[in-house]
């Protein structure tokens, strides 16, 4: 009888550990359709109501976002001011004033420039522009959108291309865009990311892993995250560092197209060039203050310099220089073999009188030039020696 018994429990021991494995792991399959069942409900719960927005911490819904896209065409021709900065202050600590009592009112549609040196206080202004730093005092609002009592509306209506460079890695262009469109609540239909890839000259690269990208692609990589929302308010903080002089055409020439379908672009570049070629207006700020604020041909004008310079025959430049005699507002600022550049007040002294100086010395006069103030004289006599007041 035992024997029998072995026997039995032998024959049967296999078929019953099998039964209890397949139960266990059907069992555990079912445990685990039923969570992701769950996780998935839950999901679809949330998915409609809310959508966190990391760039500035502020959670958007899907019926705001839809509020946002109505009521931006409502207000987009009415308001006064695209940005309206009013006596606005920040100080990090007791030795840093990095803000002192900045007012500045930008119209909708204009281009302008905001320069300053390093320090003046431009990256803290735009960073309280998009609420990453909150100020002391003062009052800012984004397209007639207070950005305290409305920051939802203000900071959908900006968009925002930073001095650094930052973007998930395992993340391909494409992928990051419609990312972003969807937290900004945008559909299908309402996205551009194709087409902003390929103006940005990323079309080729969509599908690759931004971590393969050089160092230009990656900063188009962040102007088409700052445009994917086709924000009416467009901040450029040095766009065009560390890329190629091709490129750099092309993004000023699709941010010229963007201004010219009424996008307001604020501009921050130590290319002063481009500042002058491309801005209407040019702010200026220094210390914590904006000490010029006005069109760029305007401040051009302002200035109290201009420079002649005259090639001649003749006589050598000692001889000349021991005769010849300037008006009060001229004088001369450097000099060769036989050319002399002067240095003159336009407003005070015309060209004329200094050409019949020299002429009335015996010089004749083999070739001369012009030189008219810069943008970048305008920048050093504002920064560094205190603005020609406006006459």
């Amino acid at each position: 009888m035992p024997a029998a018994f072995g026997t039995a429990v032998a024959t049967h021991a296999p078929r019953t550990l099998r039964r209890c494995f397949f139960r266990r792991f059907f069992g555990l399959l079912r445990g685990l359709w039923c969570g992701l069942f769950l996780v998935r409900f839950v999901l679809h719960a949330l998915a409609p109501s809310v959508l966190l927005l990391t760039t500035d911490h502020v959670h958007y819904t899907r019926q705001h976002a839809q509020q946002q896209r109505d009521s931006m065409s409502q207000f987009l021709p009415s308001v006064k001011a695209a940005i309206s900065i009013e006596r606005t202050t920040k100080r990090y600590d007791a030795d840093l004033l990095a803000l002192d009592d900045v007012s500045l009112h930008i119209p909708p549609g204009s281009f302008i420039g905001l320069l300053g040196p390093n320090g003046a206080g431009k990256s803290t202004l735009i960073n309280i522009l998009g609420g990453l730093v909150l100020k002391d005092k003062g009052r800012v609002s984004l397209w007639g959108r207070d950005v305290d009592k409305d920051p939802r509306n203000a900071r959908a209506s900006i968009g925002i291309v930073p001095q650094e460079v930052y973007m998930d890695p395992f993340f391909t262009p494409h992928a990051m865009l419609e990312l972003c469109a969807g937290l900004y609540g945008l559909r299908r239909s309402e996205r551009w990311n194709d087409t902003l890839l390929e103006r940005l000259g990323l079309g080729d690269k969509k599908h690759v892993y931004s971590r393969s990208l050089s160092g230009g692609m990656k900063r188009r990589m962040m102007v088409a995250k700052a445009l994917v929302h086709r924000p009416p308010i467009l901040v450029l903080d040095e766009p065009t560092a560390g890329v190629d002089v091709m490129f750099r055409k092309h993004l000023w020439a699709f941010v010229q197209e963007m201004h010219a379908a009424g996008t307001t672009i604020l501009l921050t570049t130590h290319y002063l060039e481009e500042a002058e070629a491309l801005c209407e207006k040019i702010a200026i700020i220094d210390r914590g203050k904006i000490v010029a604020y006005d069109k760029t041909a305007t401040l051009i004008a302002r200035m109290a310099t201009k420079s002649l310079h005259i090639t001649f025959r003749g006589k050598k430049l000692p001889t000349l220089l021991e005769t010849l005699r300037l008006p009060k507002h001229a004088h001369v600022v450097s000099s060769s073999k036989h050319s002399i550049e002067i240095c003159y007040n336009p407003q005070k002294v015309a060209v004329a009188v200094l050409l019949d100086a020299v002429r009335d010395k015996g010089i004749v006069i083999q070739d001369l030039t012009t030189k008219e103030p810069s943008l970048e004289e305008v920048f050093l006599q504002a920064t560094q020696q205190g603005f020609v007041p406006k006459k």
